[in-house]
């Protein structure tokens, strides 16, 4: 860590449905850029004057660049730390961007216990946690990994079962897939590189603390 690294705090945010969220609240505690946009064509956004830098990355990726070091902390779902297993310090649950990890199946494909999908196969975004889920289960199936439209795989023929992450469980519905099981839920997570935490800890504890004293305050309202 450069002594440059060491003077800036540099925040990574993930695009997608928890940005907009993360810069909302981080911005009430004094962490904010000119410029920062989720479709900003700058790769780095900084605040001079506060000495952050803000990166914006694919949710995927996130992780790594905290692990890593090219970001010091960031805010990501807990589902992707799951899934990606990266070695991080998670320092708090910002209690937004609910959703569940579900599994489902196509109305007719509707079995009476999890043990009759044996042998199945399983489309996902998620290998890793449906991979996990099934072998605790005991159960043998196929995993498929997909990018994206996980809904489709069971519609063509690809997979019978699918994992993926739902809000309401409305886009389920909207193609005939029922829930079949829970593997858990999932926020938004505030984390931090492992030896950022300790070079810049001052900062960094000092966000955490300023973070739950604003969610404490939104909560009572």
């Amino acid at each position: 860590m450069t002594s440059s690294d060491m003077e800036y705090l540099t925040i990574a945010l993930p695009k997608g449905k928890l940005f907009k969220p993360s810069a909302d609240l981080l911005a009430k505690i004094g962490y904010t850029a000119d410029g920062l946009s989720e479709n900003s064509r700058k790769l780095v956004i900084t605040n001079e004057a506060e000495k952050i830098r803000f990166i914006i990355t694919k949710t995927a990726d996130l992780p790594t660049y905290v692990e890593y070091g090219a970001a010091d902390i960031g805010v990501i779902g807990k589902d992707v730390l799951l899934e990606e297993g990266k070695d991080v310090y998670e320092l708090l649950d910002l209690k937004f961007g609910y959703c569940r990890m579900v599994v489902a199946v196509p109305q007719a494909l509707k079995q009476e216990k999890l043990s009759d999908y044996a042998h199945m196969r399983v489309a996902t975004k998620y290998p890793h946690i449906a991979e996990r889920f099934f072998h605790s289960m005991g159960i043998q199936t196929e995993i498929i990994k997909l990018n994206g439209s996980i809904e489709l795989a069971p519609m063509v023929g690809l997979a019978e079962i699918i994992v993926d992450i739902v809000e309401t469980g409305r886009t389920l519905k909207e193609n005939q897939l029922v829930e079949i099981a829970q593997i858990n839920h999932a926020t938004a997570r505030f984390i931090a590189n492992r030896v950022s935490f300790k070079m810049k800890f001052g900062r960094i504890s000092k966000m955490v603390e300023d973070l739950k004293v604003l969610m404490e305050s939104e909560a009572a309202k």
